[in-house]
C-alpha cells in the first residue's frame, strides 16, 4: 500500500482529533514522574544505544527521569506493541527503528496493530549507516570484483544475518536483487560475528558500530557502506550506490508514542529532542555509533516511515521473505 504525504497527514490529523484519556496531561506540568521508553531490542544493540542516549538527553532537558525498557521479540514487533496498547499520556514512549517496523508490516501479515495507524511519530533521531564486509578469504576488495565472484561462484557465498526479516537480511537481499547475484542466507539467532570471523560464513550487511573495530583491527574487509553518502567513521570507503546506483539502505531511529497522545505533549518531546540533537556531544556520540543526525518535525517523521514501509514492503513481496 502507498502511503502518501498527503494520507498520512490525514491520518495523523484524525488521530489527534479524538478525544483521550490522556488529555489530563498537561505540557505545561508534563512530564511529572518517570517515562518509560521501550526498546524492542535486546540491551547492548544499536537501537537500545540510541535509546539511552535520547533517555539521557531528556532527563537532562526535562528535569525528569526517562527509563529505558528493553522488550525484544519478534523483530522488535514486541516492543511496539507494548506502547500500541499503553496510555497515551505520554508516559510511554517507543524508541523506534522505522525501518525495523516497516519490515515487520510486511513480513508479519498478522501483526495485531497498524504501526502507521496505532504509533504516533514524535521526533526522527537519526540515520544509521550499515557496511558490507567481507572475510578476508573471500579474493574481492572491491564491489565490482565481489559481483564478479559471487557470479562465478552462484550459491557458494554464505551471507550472514540477524534472521529472517531484519534489516541485516533485506539489505542484503536488496543487494543481491540488484546485482543479480545469488547468495546463501544463514539466518542468526544469535550473534553472527564469530563465525563471520572464523570465515563459516562469508559476507554480512551490517552496522558500523557492531563492525568497526573488526574492520580496523583487519579481521574483516569493508568493502562500502550502504548509505547514500560517505561516512565519518570510514571515509575513504565508497558507497554501494556508486557501483549499483538507486542502492540505499539504512536504519531510520525515532521516537514514538500512542496513537492519541495530546498534541502538545508531542510537540514538546518533539522541541526537546531536536534541540538535543544540536548538542555538539550528542552530535559525537551518534557518529561513534555510525549514525547521523536527523532533526524534523512529526509530520516529516511520519512521512519518513510511509516511504520506508513502501520501500520494504516491494522488497518482501518480490522476493518472498518471511520473518522466522
Amino acid at each position: 500500500m502507498k502511503f502518501s504525504r498527503r494520507k498520512f497527514l490525514s491520518l495523523a490529523a484524525g488521530a489527534a482529533a479524538l478525544p483521550a484519556v490522556s488529555r489530563i496531561a498537561r505540557a505545561d506540568t508534563y512530564p511529572s514522574r518517570p517515562v518509560r521508553m521501550i526498546v524492542g531490542f535486546p540491551a547492548g544493540n544499536a537501537s537500545d544505544i540510541m535509546a539511552r542516549l535520547t533517555a539521557q538527553s531528556l532527563s537532562e532537558r526535562l528535569g525528569q527521569q526517562f527509563v529505558v525498557e528493553n522488550r525484544p521479540g519478534a523483530g522488535s514487533s514486541v516492543g511496539a506493541e507494548v506502547v500500541v496498547k499503553a496510555l497515551p499520556d505520554g508516559y510511554t514512549l517507543l524508541m523506534e527503528v522505522a525501518t525495523a517496523n516497516a519490515i515487520n508490516t510486511a513480513v508479519y501479515p498478522n501483526l495485531s496493530y497498524n504501526f502507521i495507524r496505532d504509533i504516533m511519530p514524535v521526533a526522527s533521531i537519526g540515520i544509521g549507516a550499515y557496511v558490507m564486509v567481507v572475510h578476508p578469504s573471500v579474493p574481492a576488495r572491491t564491489i565490482p570484483e565481489f559481483i564478479a565472484y559471487a557470479k562465478a561462484n552462484p550459491g557458494k557465498i554464505d551471507m550472514a544475518s540477524a534472521g529472517n526479516g531484519t534489516a541485516t537480511h533485506l539489505f542484503g537481499a536488496l543487494f543481491m536483487t540488484m546485482a543479480g547475484v545469488d547468495m546463501v542466507h544463514v539466518p542468526y539467532r544469535g550473534s553472527f560475528i564469530p563465525d563471520l570471523l572464523g570465515g563459516q560464513v562469508q559476507v554480512v550487511f551490517g552496522p558500523i558500530a557492531q563492525l568497526i573495530e573488526h574492520i580496523r583491527a583487519g579481521k574483516l574487509r569493508a568493502l562500502a557502506v550502504t548509505t547514500k553518502t560517505h561516512q565519518a567513521t570510514l571515509p575513504d570507503l565508497p558507497t554501494v550506490g556508486e557501483f549499483l546506483p538507486g542502492y540505499e539502505a539504512s536504519v531510520s531511529y525515532g521516537v514514538g508514542a500512542p496513537r492519541n497522545t495530546p498534541a502538545e505533549i508531542i510537540d514538546k518531546l518533539n522541541t526537546e529532542i531536536n534541540a538535543g540533537l544540536a548538542d555538539p556531544k550528542m552530535k559525537t556520540q551518534l557518529a561513534d555509533l555510525g549514525a547521523t543526525p536527523l532533526a524534523g518535525s512529526p509530520a516529516e517523521f511520519g512521512q519518513l516511515i510511509a516511504d520506508e514501509t513502501e520501500k520494504w514492503g516491494k522488497l518482501v513481496r518480490a522476493t518472498n521473505i518471511r520473518a522466522e
